[in-house]
């Protein structure tokens, strides 16, 4: 890992992120453009339709009802009256729902989609003031702020801890980079960019210097650094972390916002769980692009407490409900479980880069473990409905899901919803990277690519059923023979590592080993940071077939989490399994004996086929089924930490 990184610094460390140098440097690994991959999974293809089909039209429809499209209008003195919503970020809504969906522009062209989006953002336009600034809410009547907890105020940004007006922007840069990356097209990408440059006049040395209260305003600065090569957006981006922890220029808004400490000071991860990962995200990017050992040393630290004390088994995080915060370590609470949606999809972002950074498998170890699990579990098999929170167990009556105690069809604060959307369908952008002549296979999902591997041009072809068998093949096709190496990521669980770090773990050992062939011929190699390597000269038609041994696995806790003390969880390949109380009788008195014996048998759920697991023992009987399923049959009871039978 070092290495890497210390290879990074000696290119990029004596010009900081300065404008006054020409050069940076960026992340030596580069995820292969989704673009270039096209998924054909039938585990990941139906859940990304479902947001493309169903999911993009029924949040758009709830936005117009709502009033987020009225709202700019209103801004723009097209229409008369008061502000529509209950937040002072619903504005954020549309534009993650037209981050979505430019995704699926990508992967599903749709001439009518796009032309939709043209015309959102054609209304989004209206709402932007001459100058640049956009925050519909503010302009509308910055005195009647449409939250309880926010504040009035004359001045722009004169309450930036709560009225999230640099979150706003923030939402608006990756959106606008997405439609930009997707269409071409510069409609939403001007209005992005007049806006930034309205931050960069205003804030910096001599002027504003106040960091946001709910970060995302630096990724989002970043990705338009890297669409014009302005570098004042990447030292903003800096100046915004900079300046967190730094009471000579601001009130501290405190622990919950992170701005308790400088951030190359923090080490444990604290506070709302969402804003923390979107920060550490830009603070990884500040460590890849300008150098930063002091950066690197930061993220590292904070992701170490992370793995060691703070996440639960689904990847989810964020134990304290109402706060929707980090809690003490080892505080990991089953039924009050917060783990906000939106906190798995930032801890995708964040451990994506920390993988670009170090080549590292033990973060895609967490991706995987937060996709599959923690974070589809988000959304309804229809689409339709969704979870803000994502507990481990439920008694059918705390109503810990604003509310309900099942899915909801939207929330006043509708962030978790319309985060899903912009997510999803980014996902073939996390199958493939490449670095120089290496290229890296991180997840299993069928699909064609094209991809370019230093000079080479490679088709690759992968064929699974992934995550129900753990067979993958993968057709490597270059456009004419050549010379370059494919890193196969190894999942930590076959290597007997339940997660990374020592917080969960097996309670035995799997002795069947993962079998690596090319061309039928088995290959014998070390693990290099998680991958399998294998370099060769490689031809039309070469076969790589990865067997991964798959097996009902019990995993324990940490006894530091008495919580968990004397229970165990229940996993299969990469996912944790649950006990819902529409399969099992008097859930709250089930155990599980000493020496049961698991097997597994296909099922489904409305439309979704599975793997679930029975396990029988004298008199008990236990029904399994993935935890991403469960609440998609009514209010019920569910576990997934199950005692042992004493």
């Amino acid at each position: 890992m070092k290495s890497v990184f210390f290879l990074l610094i000696t290119v990029a460390a004596i010009t900081g992120c300065s404008k006054e140098k020409a050069k940076l440097a960026d992340y030596p690994i580069t995820p292969v453009n989704i673009k270039d991959v096209v998924i054909n999974d039938d585990f990941w293809l139906p859940k990304i339709s479902v947001i493309q089909d169903t999911t993009i039209q029924y949040a758009f429809e709830k936005c117009d009802k709502e009033g987020r499209m009225e709202n700019f209008l209103i801004a723009g003195g097209k229409k008369q009256g008061s502000v529509k919503g209950k937040m002072p970020f619903d504005d954020t809504d549309l534009y993650k729902i037209i981050e979505g969906a430019s995704y699926t522009l990508i992967s599903k062209p749709n001439p009518v989609l796009d032309a939709y989006l043209d015309s959102i953002i054609s209304i989004i336009k209206i709402g932007q003031e001459p100058d640049g600034y956009i925050t519909t809410w503010f302009t509308i009547d910055r005195l009647k702020p449409p939250a309880s907890w926010a504040n009035p105020s004359e001045e722009r940004w004169g309450h930036e801890e709560t009225n999230h007006e640099l979150y706003n922007s923030g939402h608006l840069f990756e959106a606008a980079a997405a439609h930009y990356q997707a269409t071409g097209k510069r409609n939403f990408l001007d209005i992005a960019l007049k806006n930034a440059d309205l931050l960069v006049a205003n804030f910096g040395p001599g002027k504003l210097q106040i960091p946001p209260g709910h970060q995302i305003v630096e990724t989002g600065l970043i990705r338009l650094y890297h669409i014009t090569g302005k570098k004042e957006y990447l030292e903003l981006a800096r100046d915004f972390l900079e300046w967190r922890g730094d009471s000579a220029t601001h009130k501290l808004y405190g622990e919950y916002s992170q701005d308790h400490l400088p951030v190359v000071q923090q080490a444990e991860a604290v506070g709302h769980a969402v804003r923390a990962e979107y920060m550490y995200a830009g603070m990884t990017d500040i460590a890849a692009i300008c150098g930063d050992k002091a950066y690197y040393n930061a993220v590292m630290k904070i992701w170490d407490n992370v793995v060691n004390n703070k996440m639960y088994i689904t990847g989810g995080v964020g134990s304290k409900h109402g706060k929707e915060a980090f809690g003490d370590n080892y505080e990991l609470p089953n039924l009050t479980a917060y783990n906000e949606t939106c906190a798995a999809i930032g801890s995708v972002y964040w451990n994506q880069r920390l993988f670009q950074l170090t080549g590292d498998s033990k973060y895609y170890d967490i991706i995987e473990r937060t996709l599959y699990n923690g974070l589809i579990a988000g959304i309804s098999l229809d689409g339709k409905n969704f979870f803000y929170p994502n507990p481990l167990e439920s008694d059918g009556k705390f109503t810990f899901n604003m509310g309900a105690c099942t899915r909801s069809a939207w929330f006043d604060c509708s962030c978790c919803p319309t985060n899903m959307i912009r997510f999803l369908p980014s996902i073939p952008g996390l199958i493939y990277a490449t670095n120089r002549d290496t290229l890296y296979v991180n997840l299993f999902m069928s699909n064609h690519a094209q991809v370019q591997v230093g000079s080479n041009q490679a088709e690759i072809i992968q064929r699974t059923d992934y995550p129900w068998k753990g067979s993958v093949s993968l057709e490597v096709n270059p456009a004419q023979k050549a010379v370059f190496t494919i890193r196969l990521r190894i999942p930590g669980w076959s290597q007997n590592q339940a997660v990374p770090g020592n917080l969960y773990s097996y309670a035995d050992s799997q002795i069947e080993k993962v079998v690596l062939l090319i061309n039928g011929n088995e290959l014998k190699t070390d693990l290099k940071k998680g991958y399998a390597e294998i370099s060769r000269e490689w031809a039309k038609g070469d076969q790589i077939e990865l067997v991964i041994p798959m097996a009902v696995r019990q995993v324990v806790t940490s006894n530091m989490v008495p919580e968990n003390a004397g229970k165990v969880a229940i996993e299969y390949g990469p996912l944790v399994y649950c006990a819902e109380e529409a399969d099992n009788l008097n859930l709250d008195k089930l155990t599980i004996p000493e020496n049961v014996a698991f097997k597994t048998e296909e099922r489904t759920v409305h439309t979704e086929k599975f793997n679930a697991i029975k396990a029988g023992s004298g008199k008990t009987e236990l029904n399994l089924i993935p935890y991403y399923l469960w609440s998609n049959r009514g209010v019920g009871k569910m576990k997934v930490w199950i005692p042992t039978a004493n």
